[in-house]
């Protein structure tokens, strides 16, 4: 499961997401990318579900508790993205390998995104 190393508090509050995403909205390591298109939770199941779908077509082609806010347990944390943020990158595989991935990572996510390409990209 993923989850934060370290945390302040066992829970958040929900927040409101607003905004664009300014870091991580240009393509860093590969030459094709999953970019979000609208705000939202991802949780880390649909993360795993997508990087498990994507690689497998590449492959085979505290005790004390604060008042309020209810105590149940965590049971899955959530990554906040905002639109314009690359959740997954590829390179070293056809552009036509690389969208199809990226379609079939992108069905398992809850979010609208579209598949971004490097300029000067194969």
């Amino acid at each position: 499961m993923l989850m934060p190393k370290k945390v302040k508090y066992r829970k958040q509050q929900r927040g409101r997401m607003t905004g664009k995403a300014w870091r991580g909205s240009q393509l860093a390591f590969g030459d094709y990318g999953l970019k979000v298109l609208e705000p939202g939770w991802i949780t880390d199941r649909q993360i795993e579900a997508s990087r498990v779908a994507m690689t497998r077509f590449v492959k085979r082609g505290g005790k004390i508790t604060r008042m309020g806010k209810g105590k149940g347990a965590p049971d899955h944390w959530v990554a906040v993205v905002r639109p314009g943020k690359i959740l997954f990158e590829m390179e070293g595989v056809t552009a036509t390998d690389a969208t199809e991935a990226m379609r079939l990572a992108s069905h398992k996510l809850p979010l609208r995104t579209t598949v971004v390409k490097r300029e000067g990209a194969h």
